[in-house]
């Protein structure tokens, strides 16, 4: 208890900061600029760039071209292969591997000592910090936590360089004293054959008093349901009777929600959203039961946003923090203490406030359905099929979507795959009710859908369980970050699932 005591109080000191970031956004965010190019100006690129003589962000934005991984891929490549002072000033020895797509191209994150201590770590404490300041009779530190990370496997680059799963890299090199309210062990923790060791975890834990949960809701759910099957329990609550919080992040928890709270159905759970990728850690929930993340502005990162709609121009033109607006889908544009220099790094999100900075994840910039003009994107998606679900009594485990293209004999229409753990008693309704939310939350699929002129009512198709976890197997990508792309442009993902079925029935 005394630990407890301690721990929140010291913790919750990082609170006052975070007031100040949020009372002075543009000042932070304004040194973090100053600072990241003072950093970078003997480095190769910022050499390149002459970032000595930038003294404002105007000139930035002129000067240095919007990257994504394949534009600063070579200079990766050579820093894998043990050069320095490429991209940031101090030695790079970690690679992130990204686990956040399906596809079979790995991209290797550098990960330097700042943005490990500065970005990372801080992140995680200040999760830790906002829990405790919203929840001051919280007892989270007299029990354990169980981190569900990715499938470990830490490989040797060259001699002094490794790479492996951010999850990973970040347990590799925790300080002791974290060990001691962390489960698994270490060991079973860097395991790297999923199945093997969701099993591990599971008799690993059972037996302690865990009071926090953090990891991607998908496979989170995995782990739960091992272990009810293990002790024979009703629920979650009878095995962690002091179980209160749930860090979850990586995808919306939308679909998991009501899944959740039926594993654990415990009056006193919490739950908090984080916005963590492999390139930083961005956002928090700084308020209970809201669906906004706090934009984290001193972490070692200057943001950029990108209007969706100017994405594909040759030379857009990005906004600052200080000229956003509300409700507007961004791409979202970092340069970080990693060294990544303007990096497009594929999320969408919306400002819900401006005062402080909040917004909120809408999608993949390559994730969503834009075939006939109708612009869906996975927020839209996500909230229509919260709201079918509640008409049709229905509960979805998971789900993708693409178009149907005008063909012969085929009309225009959106095809979606959906795994339900729970049927709705019709799937005609179901398609009805999804087909009006879309509708209501998106005026362009709401034109393209008039009279049935462009897009004919959508087509829903039940996939039986586990259809996206085999999938997901299939392609070596249990585990982790790694997740079932919501929406698609093209029908590749769709057409696999659709194959890998007809194999398993034939």
């Amino acid at each position: 208890m005394l630990i407890n005591t301690v721990l929140s109080w010291l913790i919750k000191k990082r609170i006052h900061q975070i007031e100040l970031f949020k009372k002075y956004p543009h000042d932070v965010q304004n040194e973090w600029f100053r600072k990241l190019i003072y950093a970078a100006g003997d480095t190769e690129y910022g050499m390149k760039f002459d970032f000595k003589s930038i003294t404002k962000p105007e000139q930035f934005k002129e000067r240095v071209p919007i990257n994504d991984y394949n534009s600063l891929k070579p200079y990766i490549d050579r820093l894998m292969l043990g050069e320095q002072n490429l991209l940031w000033n101090s030695d790079v020895k970690w690679f992130a591997k990204s686990s956040g797509t399906t596809s079979d191209k790995s991209k290797f994150i550098p990960v330097t000592e700042e943005s490990l201590e500065e970005c990372h770590f801080k992140g995680g404490k200040d999760m830790l910090s906002i829990y405790c300041n919203n929840y001051p009779d919280t007892c989270l530190f007299d029990g354990r936590g169980l981190a569900l990370g990715g499938s470990h496997k830490i490989s040797e680059v060259n001699n002094e360089a490794y790479y492996g799963d951010l999850s990973a890299i970040i347990i590799q090199n925790l300080p002791f004293w974290a060990e001691f309210h962390r489960v698994p062990n270490r060991t079973i923790a860097l395991m790297d054959e999923w199945e093997s060791k969701i099993e591990k975890i599971a008799w690993a834990t059972i037996d302690h008093d865990v009071t926090n949960l953090s990891g991607v809701p998908s496979w989170t759910l995995l782990l739960l349901k091992k272990i009810l099957d293990i002790t024979g329990k009703k629920n979650i609550s009878e095995v962690w009777e002091n179980l209160e919080v749930y860090f979850h992040g990586g995808v919306s928890f939308t679909p998991y929600r009501e899944q959740f709270k039926q594993l654990i159905p415990s009056a006193k759970m919490n739950y908090l959203e984080t916005y963590n990728a492999t390139e930083g850690f961005f956002g928090i929930q700084d308020k209970p039961n809201s669906d906004e993340l706090l934009l984290m502005l001193d972490y070692g990162i200057y943001y950029e946003f990108l209007p969706l709609e100017f994405l594909t121009d040759e030379n857009p033109t990005t906004l600052s923090l200080d000229q956003v607006s509300l409700n507007v889908n961004y791409a979202m544009i970092i340069s970080t203490n990693g060294g990544l220099w303007r990096y497009l790094i594929g999320d969408t999100v919306k400002f819900t406030s401006l005062n402080p900075y909040r917004i909120k994840i809408t999608g993949r910039t390559k994730n969503y359905i834009n075939a006939f003009g109708e612009e869906l994107i996975v927020d839209n998606a996500i909230n229509a099929l919260a709201i079918a679900c509640e008409k049709a009594n229905a509960e979805i485990a998971e789900f993708t979507a693409a178009p149907v293209y005008l063909e012969e004999g085929k009309n225009a229409s959106h095809e979606w795959l959906i795994e339900f753990t729970k049927e709705p008693e019709s799937i005609e309704y179901f398609t009805e009710i999804l087909d009006n939310a879309l509708k209501s939350l998106n005026s362009d699929y709401e034109a393209k859908r008039y009279h049935n002129l462009m897009l004919k009512m959508p087509l829903v198709k039940s996939v039986p369980k586990d259809t996206f976890y085999n999938w997901l197997k299939s392609k070596g990508k249990l585990g982790g970050q790694n997740k079932v792309p919501r929406l698609s442009n093209d029908r590749n993902y769709v057409e696999e699932i659709l194959e890998m079925l007809k194999r398993t029935t034939s």
